[in-house]
């Protein structure tokens, strides 16, 4: 009896139920992938557009040089009454506001603030403090205690322990979003507050000396702010020629080269290199 060799992939071998579940579980993982991509797609097309006057109600105001209110009562993240005039302590103060269930910017802020400072070698707490306030007054301290060890165990070198997590009342919180010009309100149709993104670099008298906008900021230029902030408590002589010929540009929120001032400052340079080469002349001559 002849045997015809079987060439067909079904009948060459029975088909292993492990190949069967391979393409139920690539089938499944499509079906996973269609899901979370296009879901949020579509919920996007439904969700309600933002109100036609959101940059009239939520931005930021530049009050350069205004007092904010040292003295307003908030509470820790341990749920200890405390002020800003305390947490300063005698320090520059890096302000942000924002709020902790805050599902979209604040994360974003706080993610961007920890990268900036892990980048600086001023450390929050020992030259400066670092203030987050939350602009919702229904949060509690326990918001802030659960977004201040998520962010400390995501960014272990930023030292977010000694960072300060604020809550407080709607009197508290109001006083101190005028005197910074952080203007928001809470939009009822999405549920959320809709708010600027940046930061306040505070003088330890509290006056407001710069603002940095958006989510991300060179470390230079935020080591720079303060610097100038501190009203020289911090830096070096390099860091004050820094400063000369540089400019705060207000539009910005940014440090730029300034022609005139670095056009000044090189020719006092030059000027006393000037004088310093004569007088070594001349006594040189007489020797």
């Amino acid at each position: 009896m002849t045997t015809v060799p079987c060439r067909s992939a079904p009948c060459a071998r029975p088909r292993s139920p492990v190949v069967h579940g391979g393409r139920a579980q690539g089938a499944l993982l499509q079906v996973a992938w269609l899901f979370f991509v296009w879901m949020p797609v579509a919920w996007a097309a439904h969700a309600p557009p933002p109100p036609a006057d959101l940059t009239q109600r939520a931005g930021f105001d530049q009050r350069l040089g205004e007092r904010i209110p040292l003295d307003a009562r908030f509470l820790d993240a341990n749920g200890q009454p405390t002020d800003l005039r305390t947490l300063a302590d005698g320090k520059p103060l890096l302000l942000a506001l924002g709020y902790y269930r805050c599902p979209n910017l604040c994360d974003v802020v706080l993610n961007g603030m920890a990268h900036t400072l892990e980048g600086l070698d001023l450390q929050p707490g020992r030259d400066f403090e670092v203030a987050f306030v939350s602009i919702d007054p229904a949060e509690t301290p326990a918001d802030a205690r659960h977004t201040q060890g998520m962010l400390a165990r995501m960014h272990p070198k930023a030292r977010v322990p000694r960072w300060h997590f604020l809550s407080g009342d709607a009197a508290s919180i109001g006083a101190l979003a005028k005197a910074v010009g952080f203007r928001y309100f809470y939009d009822e149709k999405l549920h959320q507050y809709a708010h600027a993104a940046g930061l306040v670099a505070i003088t330890p008298d509290g006056k407001v000396a710069q603002y940095f906008f958006g989510v991300s900021w060179p470390p230079a230029s935020l080591r720079l702010a303060l610097v100038h902030a501190s009203q020289g408590e911090l830096g070096s002589v390099i860091d004050r020629l820094v400063l000369l010929c540089c400019g705060y540009d207000p539009t910005t929120g940014r440090y730029s080269l300034a022609i005139g001032r670095t056009m000044q400052v090189m020719g006092v340079a030059f000027v006393l290199a000037l004088v310093g080469w004569l007088a070594w002349l001349k006594a040189r001559a007489r020797a």
